[in-house]
């Protein structure tokens, strides 16, 4: 008899014959730390789904539970699905990988250009992301918007909200992400095809793989959308009309569950097995789960050699994420997908609890480290919490919540930390450990952060504003050059350029481009000021000396603004912060 996978790594909760899932624990502990509304969940393990499962509600506030067959926005998890399908048409010598894809364009023409002269836009680039093509991503319409064609999606033609879809380096020379690119793919299955594009994906790609409750029809019809989920923002707030819609299909527009998307990753791992797919050969499977440049393969990205071998691709639609990752040759995976846009840790975390318990041949799974905790009252506790510069421009925070230190993440908790040492934090949900670095006078300076034995260094930015008692300004004169220069900047007017207040820096990069939330800033008050000399703190070229903290009016919701100032008093960034 085969031990439950769990098992090996909760053997007391087995043992003691608990119906409790330690796996739906950990689910529904992530869903009430990040207030995910729903969740959809499908493991892939000895090449069949194991586990097809739904956590939470369609709609926060609502009482429709999410089950298996709920369907969830794939966002650009789309876009492996669409590659088959581009894949299925060069199996059948109707489309070639490395031709030019712009004589088998009918209904639209990518203009040539000087950059296309020797090197051409193919079909391998389209789906490896290094074609030279622009538009990273789409942000869909609202339900009662109007929608474009995908012609005028294209040329960036009204009603289309993205800028033309066009060559601006040579084709073949990097990677870079662009949607628009899987969008010139599209119209060239359609052309090469003869059929409407979600009708040619039931019929060569998800029908055949047993994805029926998948579509690329878009908007969906009134049939399917009633087992639809409605999506939520970052603040989880609604999704304006529950959803939006993707007429860029391949790139964003696939309507499904984790289910289905499961069995496209297990008819990848059957097709390179040689076993059985429906759709392209074993051959050609494995030049899709070849590296083509840098990590990326045709339609999706890999990760480790070998058996550790692992396909995967991220997606977000308005209100929507999804994560598949999927073992190439051991027959695991997963799939997860919210009804939310979380940027926090949680998919990793997840992805982390089920790697472990179905022991995955990666490292990035490898068990725990345990270290003993220590015992820390809450004043001691308090002096970590702060902001930290984690990378350049890149704020991370830690806050005080029931009695442990947890990372923030959109104003939300995200990662716990608990305490092993002197001034040393260790991750509850994978190993990675906190050193903080303390000076004479005993006040934290900034931390070490340490994951699979590589450390990064961040200093500390400042404390959380909730820890400051109120204060008069120092300084109003400087409090009213700060309003001054952020009015410039929000209309985008010349008084930057000549200002005496700011940096080269800050000139150079922000120009005249108008920073239009700062036009809703009605006035400021001062809350506080950190001294960070020798903290390596640095803002567009210039090191920072001090930070400034002040409450905003005017802003929804509520927000702080840090100012960066130099050694000379000089305005060198500024950012707007939950707290």
């Amino acid at each position: 008899m085969r031990v439950h996978p769990l098992a090996l790594v909760f053997p007391l909760l087995f043992a003691s014959g608990a119906r409790a899932d330690a796996l739906d624990d950990i689910v529904k502990a992530e869903m009430k730390m990040r207030q995910i509304p729903g969740l959809s969940l499908a493991i892939i393990e000895n090449g069949k789904i194991v586990r097809a499962q739904g956590y939470g509600v369609t709609e926060k506030g609502g009482k429709t539970p999410v089950g298996p067959h709920t369907l969830f926005q794939a966002g650009s998890v789309s876009k492996p699905v669409a590659a088959l399908g581009a894949l299925h048409l060069v199996e059948q010598g109707k489309l070639g990988l490395d031709e030019d894809v712009n004589p088998r364009l009918l209904t639209w023409k990518l203009p040539d250009s000087a950059l296309t002269a020797e090197q051409k836009v193919t079909l391998r680039r389209l789906l490896s992301h290094n074609a030279g093509l622009t538009v990273h991503g789409f942000p869909g319409y609202a339900s009662n918007a109007p929608l474009p064609t995908v012609v005028q999606v294209l040329n960036g033609e009204q009603p289309a909200n993205t800028a033309p879809i066009r060559v601006d380096m040579v084709p073949g020379s990097k990677v870079r992400y662009s949607g628009g690119g899987y969008t010139v793919m599209q119209q060239t299955v359609a052309d090469v095809s003869g059929q409407a594009y979600p009708d040619y994906m039931r019929d060569a790609v998800l029908t055949p793989l047993g994805m029926q409750e998948s579509s690329y029809v878009q908007p969906p019809p009134a049939e399917r959308a009633r087992r639809n989920a409605s999506g939520h923002l970052a603040d989880r707030s609604l999704v304006a009309g529950r959803w939006h819609v993707y007429p860029e299909m391949a790139a964003a527009g696939l309507w499904t569950n984790a289910s289905d998307l499961a069995r496209f990753a297990i008819s990848v791992q059957q097709s390179l097995a040689g076993t059985s797919n429906p759709v392209i050969s074993a051959a050609l499977t494995q030049q899709m789960l070849t590296p083509q440049i840098e990590n990326a393969g045709l339609g999706v990205f890999l990760h480790g050699s070998g058996s550790a071998q692992r396909f995967s691709h991220g997606g977000r639609d308005d209100g929507f994420d999804t994560l598949l990752t999927a073992f190439s040759r051991t027959g695991q995976g997963a799939v997860i997908m919210i009804n939310a846009n979380d940027n926090s840790r949680m998919m990793d975390r997840l992805t982390a609890a089920i790697g472990r318990a179905y022991r995955w041949p990666d490292a990035d799974y490898a068990v725990l480290r345990k270290h003993p905790a220590i015992k820390i009252d809450a004043r001691a506790l308090g002096r970590y919490t702060g902001r930290y510069e984690l990378a350049n421009n890149t704020i991370g925070t830690f806050d005080m919540q029931g009695g442990r230190l947890r990372s923030i993440y959109d104003g939300l908790p995200d990662e716990t930390f608990v305490p092993v040492g002197a001034h040393r934090f260790q991750s509850t949900s994978r190993n990675c450990e906190l050193a903080f670095a303390v000076d004479a006078q005993g006040e934290v300076t900034g931390v070490v952060v340490t994951t699979k034995d590589k450390a990064s260094t961040a200093p500390r930015i400042g404390p959380l504003m909730h820890t400051l008692k109120a204060r008069t300004d120092p300084k109003p004169a400087r409090t009213r050059s700060v309003q001054a220069l952020l009015a410039d900047i929000a209309r985008g007017g010349s008084a930057l350029a000549n200002s005496d207040f700011a940096t080269p820096g800050i000139k150079s990069n922000f120009g005249t481009q108008a920073i239009g939330e700062l036009a809703n800033v009605k006035s400021l008050t001062f809350l506080h000021e950190q001294a960070v000399a020798g903290r390596a703190i640095e803002r567009h070229g210039s090191k920072v000396d001090s930070v400034l903290a002040f409450h905003v009016s005017g802003i929804q919701p509520e927000r702080t603004l840090l100012v960066y100032l130099t050694a000379d008093s000089l305005f060198a960034d500024f950012d707007l912060v939950d707290d």
